[in-house]
């Protein structure tokens, strides 16, 4: 079904819908990139207007937009669990398993993600694809002593590795890492490459994200549409 808002130009109706969710009292991960922090922007709103809340951002930028929007934060050792947490991701399969990552915040996220109640993914039409791996590379998170082994194991495991560069030199996550942007044509079966990528030492975190979308909210005109795990 397609919702429609009115008077919502700056913000996502998807990233509405998402800050709709949260209810009072609520632990709240926050994403990183261009969704995630339409997300946040709504949550804000929401804040206004006498919504208690506590949010737990996946990286610098996030914290950083957080603290100026007013929403409150809070740390992993302060808190045993997260209730939602609200995210955006690169591509999208049927299956609703992801590639994430290209924000360089991959480790963080997958963090968050994995102790919250539920994870909602929010996406335009253009990050769904048949299979993953159809449009973007794979992240893969890794100290930068072990690069160069990194790249010649993720090539022998049939990707094509280019490491990711900043304005001054190699790009570094929040974490200290750099991160290897390995390219496959198609990936058959990414919970398997998921467990191949995360064997090889010196890697960090992979941009796989395999069975931990739990709701896919689709933007489409102005309106969206929603994906649920089966």
């Amino acid at each position: 079904m397609l919702i429609r808002y009115a008077d919502m130009s700056d913000i996502w109706p998807a990233a509405v819908e998402a800050a709709d969710r949260v209810e009072p009292d609520m632990v709240v991960g926050l994403g990183t990139g261009r969704a995630a922090a339409m997300f946040v922007r709504a949550l804000a709103r929401r804040i206004e207007c006498g919504l208690t809340v506590r949010g737990v951002p996946t990286s610098v930028k996030t914290a950083e937009l957080a603290k100026e929007l007013s929403v409150p934060l809070t740390a992993l050792d302060e808190i045993d669990r997260i209730d939602i947490d609200v995210d955006g991701a690169d591509e999208v399969d049927p299956n609703l398993d992801l590639i994430k990552g290209h924000g360089g915040a991959l480790l963080r996220e997958r963090v968050v993600a994995s102790i919250s109640k539920v994870f909602v993914v929010i996406v335009g039409e253009e990050k769904l694809v048949p299979h993953l791996g159809a449009k973007m590379s794979v992240p893969v998170e890794v100290v930068p002593f072990a690069v160069p082994v990194v790249r010649a194991r993720l090539h022998d495991l049939g990707a094509a590795v280019e490491l990711r560069m900043g304005e001054d030199g190699p790009f570094e996550s929040d974490n200290g890492n750099q991160i290897l942007d390995a390219r496959w044509t198609r990936i058959d079966d990414p919970l398997e490459l998921e467990k191949r990528i995360d064997e090889l030492s010196g890697v960090v975190d992979s941009g796989l994200f395999i069975g931990m979308a739990d709701v896919v909210l689709v933007h489409h005109g102005d309106g969206f549409r929603e994906m649920k795990r089966s």
